[in-house]
Order: structure tokens, then C-alpha cells, then sequence
């Protein structure tokens, strides 16, 4: 006999947790905002020689403050909806973790040491960490219509609050018409689609601040030919440091002390051992791809991207726990090192689109 299904129903699984489409940019904006806060509040406190508001019996931290500004941060978030209410609500918040952040060594030493010489590595792996988790959660699986309705629709109760500038009404009817091929609700789509249209046209500052901001870079920085400078210049760098790191695996170590003008021989410690891996990834990773620079291929570029991320990443890990916020300089080239060639991937990757396209092929944009 064959069953009946007139009324059989089917049950379609739902994510619980649907992300943001501008969480992971909040996100990374947040920690931003933190780090330069650390920066200003060690300048300022180093050129004030360190004051301490209280008096003689109390002393008001820092922390405090940040505290106070996480609080308002969270309140803010909550009673207010609007894009500008997020970027204020980034932005307070930043800073107060910033300043929270700023007194971690107070926090971990029985004798509240500001100055706790760890504090720094401390701050940078928090940093690190969730930074990656933030791309992780960005990364981990493709977004399901469901999440793209929802964001959609969270642009389009934006517009009827606020009117939307045109770069986001074209984002949310993109993720409409994404919805709509893998088959969202007609009515859903259609709604949004009304909605998205119909709102007022404003101007986005933020957006405008964006679009302007790459013209302050000088051009050289932009050049093709700077590509090359820094690629060989980092593989140069990995080379000499797997030949120290092979010298001290083989010998036992190697301290070259030029005031006595004698070799010490020690054992590889942690810090070694990071440093030997570290340069060990960025040769392998640099080496073929600097190669093969001038084929105009991309994964010559990812490739070097790559390693400069892990040559940035492990190295200032022990640059921070040896040298305090003196590594930031290191990490300063290291991240100079990445933009010059994610300028050059985003410029080749709009370059192979239009030769594409001129030839009239059929093919993705490459990611």
C-alpha cells in the first residue's frame, strides 16, 4: 500500500547561531582600536611620568575607566539600533579594553607590577588568538540563505530608521538575490526587496573616510616593483635564520659575544625553537613562490602572504617576551610587508577579472 505524504512534514534543521555580516570588520575594528589605545595610554603615561589620580590614599587605575567604557559600550548597544550606534559602540568599547588590557601585569603579579615584563606577550597573544578565532568563525562555512535574509533584513530596518548610502543597499540586494536562487521564500524576498528600494538615499562619512583614504598613500608604496623588494628581503631574512637555527641544532647553539671576542655553545631553547620553525615555514613557503614572481600568477602572492603572516606572527612572539613593546617595530615591518602584497593580490585579482571578461570567458572571480 502506498503511504500517504498529502500530509507528511518536513522538518528543515536551522543554524541556532547565525553570524553578522559586519561582525567578524566590528570585530577586527575593536581590536584595533584597543591596541592603539595601549600605544597612546604607554606614551602618555611615559611622558607624564606616570601620575596617579586618588591622592595619597587611593589610586584610580586605568582599568577603571576602561571598565566604565566597556559598561557603556554594552548599554549602548543595547538600547540604540543603527549602524552608527555600532561604530560608537566599537569604539567605546575599544578603548575601554584598551585601557583594561593596558594593566594586565597588575593583574597577574602579587605585587601589582605595571611594568610585569610578560605583560606585553600577554596582551599580544590575547590579540592573536582572537583575531584567528574571529576568522575562523567568519571562515567556517559559507553563509546559508537564512543568514543572509537575516542580514538583509537587518540593512533594510536600517533604512526605514535611517535611509541607507548606496554601497549598502547594493550589498543587501545581492545577498537578496543570493537568497533567492537557493531558494528563500518568495514573499520573504520580495518584502526585503521593497524594503531595500524604497529607502531614503543617505551618505555613509565612514564609508567616504574609506573610499578616501587610499589616496594618502604614496604611490612607490603601491608599485608593482615593491613587490619584489620585500619578497626577496623576506626569504633572505628566513634563509639566514634556518642557517642560525642549524648551526644551533648541530652544535649545541651559538652566542657570538664581540666584547670578548668568544663563542659560547648552549642548547636550543623555546624562543630558539620558534624561531628555527618560523623561518623553517617562511623559506619553504617564500622561496618557490618568489621564483615565480614574474609568471603574473596569484598563489605566488599568497603564498609570500603567507609568509610573511607566520614569519610576523611566531616571530614576534618571542621578540615580545624578550624586548617588550620594542618588538612592535618588528611586527610594524612585518605587517608593512602583508599590505604591499594584499595591494598587489587585489590589484591582480580585478586584472585576470577584466582579461577574463574581455575574452568573454565564463569563471568565477578568484578569491
Amino acid at each position: 500500500m502506498t503511504p500517504d505524504v498529502a500530509h507528511t512534514t518536513v522538518r528543515v534543521r536551522h543554524s541556532r547561531v547565525h553570524r553578522d555580516a559586519y561582525g567578524s570588520t566590528a570585530a577586527e575594528a575593536f581590536m584595533i582600536i584597543a591596541i592603539v589605545t595601549i600605544l597612546v595610554t604607554r606614551l602618555y603615561l611615559e611622558l607624564t611620568h606616570y601620575p596617579q589620580v586618588g591622592g595619597k590614599t587611593l589610586h584610580i587605575a586605568h582599568a577603571l575607566y576602561g571598565g566604565a567604557l566597556m559598561m557603556v559600550a554594552l548599554l549602548v548597544g543595547w538600547l540604540f539600533i543603527g549602524f552608527g550606534v555600532r561604530a560608537l559602540a566599537v569604539v567605546l568599547g575599544g578603548v575601554g579594553f584598551g585601557l583594561f588590557l593596558d594593566e594586565v601585569g597588575k593583574f597577574v603579579t602579587k605585587d601589582n607590577d605595571y611594568f610585569y615584563g610578560p605583560s606585553s606577550e600577554i596582551m599580544y597573544v590575547l590579540v592573536v588568538v582572537v583575531l584567528v578565532l574571529n576568522r575562523i568563525v567568519r571562515d567556517s562555512r559559507r553563509p546559508s540563505h537564512e543568514e543572509t535574509l537575516a542580514n538583509a533584513a537587518a540593512i533594510a530596518a536600517e533604512g526605514v530608521a535611517h535611509g541607507l548610502p548606496d554601497h549598502r543597499r547594493e550589498w543587501a540586494l545581492r545577498m537578496v538575490d543570493r537568497a533567492e536562487a537557493e531558494g528563500a521564500e518568495v514573499e520573504t524576498v520580495a518584502g526585503l526587496r521593497l524594503l531595500l528600494e524604497g529607502a531614503p538615499v543617505t551618505r555613509s562619512r565612514l564609508y567616504d573616510a574609506r573610499m578616501f583614504a587610499p589616496r594618502l598613500i604614496p604611490g612607490f608604496l603601491k608599485s608593482p616593483r615593491l613587490v619584489p623588494v620585500v619578497a626577496w628581503a623576506m626569504t633572505a631574512a628566513s634563509f639566514v635564520g634556518v642557517v642560525f637555527g642549524v648551526v644551533e641544532l648541530t652544535l649545541g647553539g651559538l652566542d657570538l659575544d664581540t666584547r670578548d671576542r668568544t663563542i659560547d655553545i648552549d642548547e636550543m631553547g623555546i624562543a630558539g625553537g620558534i624561531l628555527f620553525a618560523s623561518s623553517a615555514i617562511t623559506f619553504l613557503l617564500a622561496f618557490p613562490a618568489v621564483l615565480r614572481l614574474r609568471k603574473g600568477r596569484l598563489w605566488p602572492l599568497r603564498s609570500l602572504r603567507i609568509a610573511a603572516l607566520v614569519f610576523t606572527l611566531l616571530n614576534a612572539l618571542v621578540d615580545f617576551a624578550q624586548e617588550g613593546f620594542t618588538a612592535l617595530i618588528n611586527v610594524a615591518i612585518g605587517l608593512f610587508t602583508m599590505a604591499v602584497l594584499s595591494h598587489r593580490i587585489s590589484v591582480r585579482t580585478a586584472e585576470i577579472a577584466e582579461e577574463n571578461a574581455s575574452r568573454g570567458d565564463v569563471v568565477s572571480m578568484p578569491k
